[in-house]
């Protein structure tokens, strides 16, 4: 509550009447509510400084209050100031406080065309300095930003804050720009902003998504989402079962490189085997282990959980790959599971009905069978220590067999039978990410009625709160909302290329992560933040 103030007192002076969001070309950033500093804030290096009254002029000229910066995400507060300013000048260092910030400091250095000086203690004129605080209580990922006396100073609780810092460091100078005068405090609003891709539908390179990484980072996304086993293929070599690979697949050494890449971004990989449906590349090795109905009729892409064998598979590849994907978080799936999809699921599927009986009681359910299974997905992750989300079709009502407690929600539909509103979720204290299909689904080939979404909607109409169609659930539930994440699905794969992917995605990211970093309307009008976007890159 306390950071929640102090962002309130500064948004106004800073941001609201910067360059942008004021839409006046003509007027300066800052304002006459501005504070005398006291001696300790004068003091080089902190990043508390507000800007003075009537500050000094140099020896040569005086300087117009600084303007507000102009990124994306914005940034939360801008304290206006008088000087100059900073712009990167080769030879110039970057020097840190601790050793934990050398990957962050040699990053922005090499970006910058500065020189990465390690650990100091001296100042020198434009230097760059990127330091620890101990601010504790803070949002792990806030940070401060000081530019005065020809100085920058980047302060956060961690390296992810500082991190972030230097996001907006670069883009404040990026093309020759120079980095206002002045103090940003910023922090985000939603603490998982993600991007999901699925390359189990359509191969997308290694470099191609070491690109999109990259381009993640530079925005403040801090998870990456890969759906990587479906009806279409498999995509990450397998050492306990090579025989469900594609051809065209992801090597462990490819991955590797892309999760240390995602790590030096402070981005998460979230990876997803989704079951007990949309295993078709699995049953295409294993079509023994495929769910046939009454009548010998095979359901597309699930297994039957009535089968031990069902299990242990799925099983070695979540043990598999959670080896490999050292991450916190961790998607089951749980969506679409056919047998769920009929009007009368016992009939259609004795088998299941008959092993929900065995296992839960005379009352037990094809929907209980079907929850039991997903509840024993989750104790085999649970060994490794995740956090797991499941999607919103994935959880059923009515069963005896309730879900972990533990697992969160990750909505992306009101289509399924017996479609649930997400209060229902959020009343039950579940955790939710937001995936709204009609905002954040970038699904190729536009089929069943989804269609390519334009940042301009996402920017002008959506936030965290419109989980579901267009309209928001009530703001209370916003602290169990923890964020939102984009999706890009490959349903009818070879309807784009992965650069037109790239293109296409473009401007919703940009979109997507403004509305993530920042509570409430944004300052730009849309022309001006795709302006924006061109001028940055």
């Amino acid at each position: 509550m306390i950071v929640a103030g102090a962002f309130a007192g500064t948004v106004a002076l800073g941001i609201g009447l910067g360059f942008w969001a004021s839409g006046d070309e003509s007027g300066p950033a800052g304002s006459a509510q501005s504070q005398q500093p006291s001696a300790a804030e004068r003091a080089e290096g902190s990043p508390g400084v507000p800007h003075a009254r009537k500050p000094s002029p140099s020896p040569t000229r005086s300087y117009a209050l600084s303007q507000a910066p102009r990124t994306i995400p914005a940034v939360r507060s801008h304290t206006a100031a008088r000087g100059p300013g900073w712009r990167p000048k080769r030879g110039e260092r970057v020097v840190v406080n601790d050793a934990e910030l050398a990957d962050e400091g040699r990053l922005i250095a090499g970006e910058l065309g500065l020189t990465y000086a390690g650990e100091k203690d001296d100042v020198r004129a434009g230097d760059v300095r990127l330091a620890l605080n101990d601010d504790e209580g803070a949002n792990p990922e806030s940070y401060s930003m000081t530019v005065r006396g020809g100085r920058v100073s980047i302060s956060g609780p961690s390296d992810a804050g500082v991190f972030y810092g230097t996001r907006t460091l670069k883009q404040e100078v990026h093309g020759g720009g120079t980095a206002p005068e002045g103090v940003v405090r910023d922090q985000p609003a939603k603490a998982v902003r993600g991007f999901m891709l699925d390359i189990a539908r359509k191969h997308f390179t290694a470099g191609w998504i070491e690109d999109r990484v990259r381009e993640l980072g530079d925005l403040k996304f801090n998870q990456l989402g890969l759906h990587f086993s479906d009806d279409q293929g498999f995509r990450i070599e397998s050492d306990t079962h090579p025989e469900i690979v594609s051809r065209q697949h992801l090597t462990k050494a490819e991955v590797k490189r892309i999760i240390d890449l995602a790590a030096s971004r402070h981005i998460t990989v979230v990876p997803e085997i989704d079951s007990p449906g949309h295993l078709g590349a699995v049953i295409a090795a294993h079509p023994d282990l495929q769910l046939r109905n009454a009548q010998g009729v095979a359901a597309s892409g699930a297994v039957d959980i009535s089968k031990p064998a069902a299990a242990d598979i799925v099983d070695d590849l979540l043990n598999e790959y959670a080896d490999l994907f050292p991450g916190s978080q961790w998607h089951l799936g749980g969506d679409e599971y056919r047998a769920l999809m009929v009007s009368n699921p016992s009939a259609s599927y004795p088998q299941l009905a008959a092993a929900a009986r065995e296992k839960y009681g005379s009352g037990g359910t094809v929907s209980d069978l079907t929850t039991g299974w997903l509840n024993d997905r989750a104790d085999t992750i649970r060994a490794h220590e995740r956090t797991m989300r499941v999607w919103n079709d994935g959880f059923f009502r009515g069963t005896s067999v309730q879900p972990a407690k533990d697992l969160q929600v990750a909505y992306w539909t009101g289509k399924e039978i017996g479609a649930r509103q997400p209060v229902e979720y959020l009343s039950a204290g579940r955790k939710l990410i937001n995936y709204n299909d009609k905002f954040l689904y970038y699904v190729l080939g536009q089929p069943n009625q989804f269609f390519y979404p334009t940042g301009q909607r996402i920017y002008e109409q959506w936030t965290p709160l419109v989980v579901r169609g267009t309209q928001p659930v009530s703001s209370r539930y916003d602290r169990q909302i923890l964020g939102g994440s984009f999706a890009v699905w490959c349903d009818l794969a070879n309807s784009q290329t992965q650069d037109q992917v790239a293109a296409g995605i473009r401007m919703p990211l940009r979109a997507t992560v403004e509305k993530l970093w920042n509570p409430g309307r944004p300052k730009l009008t849309w022309t001006q933040f795709r302006a924006l976007a061109g001028k940055l890159g």
